[in-house]
């Protein structure tokens, strides 16, 4: 029997599916996605992005509220975790089999994505021992569309005294990334909060060593307890 390709068993093209996950990304961040907020992620106009959500929302994958913005319904939240978890398992892949560095697999996740079928998918987790978490430490969701969030709180919430576990780096910025691997910083790094000073930047005891972390940055890295 042949397999179908992507393309042939998705009949979602990839600018929806960057849709659907900007507007993940952006209500699970705490934000609302607005026409404006899509526009400004996407990079996009706000015409061609209302224009857009028309669409979705004809096809049942979003409902939209005045004044409020995009969420997903049922459907597309489904398509979202699909979309997660081609990326992040993209991702792992790209860092454990062929020696990428946490910074350097986001853009060819991103193209990688919308390529390839849901066998090669249930591979690559199998490959890779059905992992949990990508990279950067977000959740990978099941081929069942389950995720499992577990509690994190932003570096920059914690008070001096403190202290918690790099459980998750926003991955957007590869340069950021990199400023942490070059600091000795990465997922797993126990973190104690010494001196936090009045504009937010932090001085931190990170296993033998002491780093400053300005609050933009604190603020991209989440933390679980010991």
């Amino acid at each position: 029997m042949k397999h179908m390709s992507k393309s042939a068993e998705s009949t979602h093209s990839q600018a929806v599916e960057d849709y659907i996950k900007a507007i993940y990304k952006l209500c699970t961040e705490g934000g609302k996605a607005t026409t404006k907020e899509l526009a400004d992620d996407l990079k996009l106009g706000q015409g061609t992005v209302s224009g857009m959500l028309g669409q979705l929302e004809k096809r049942g994958l979003v409902e939209r509220k005045p004044y409020y913005g995009a969420t997903l319904s049922e459907e597309g939240h489904k398509l979202a975790m699909s979309i997660l978890r081609r990326h992040r398992l993209i991702e792992l892949f790209l860092v454990r089999v062929l020696g990428y560095g946490w910074d350097e697999v986001d853009e060819d996740a991103e193209r990688l994505e919308h390529a390839v079928s849901d066998l090669l998918i249930e591979r690559i987790d199998a490959m890779l021992g059905h992992p949990r978490l990508d990279p950067h430490g977000d959740p990978i969701p099941t081929a069942k569309g389950e995720i499992d969030d577990h509690p994190a709180q932003r570096l920059s919430e914690l008070s001096v005294g403190q202290e918690g576990v790099i459980s998750r780096v926003i991955d957007e910025d590869p340069l950021f990334l990199q400023y942490l691997h070059e600091l000795n910083v990465g997922l797993g790094s126990t973190i104690h909060v010494v001196q936090i000073d009045p504009f937010g930047t932090m001085q931190l005891d990170v296993g033998q060593q002491q780093v400053s972390l300005a609050r933009e940055a604190t603020e991209r890295i989440f933390v679980s307890q010991k």
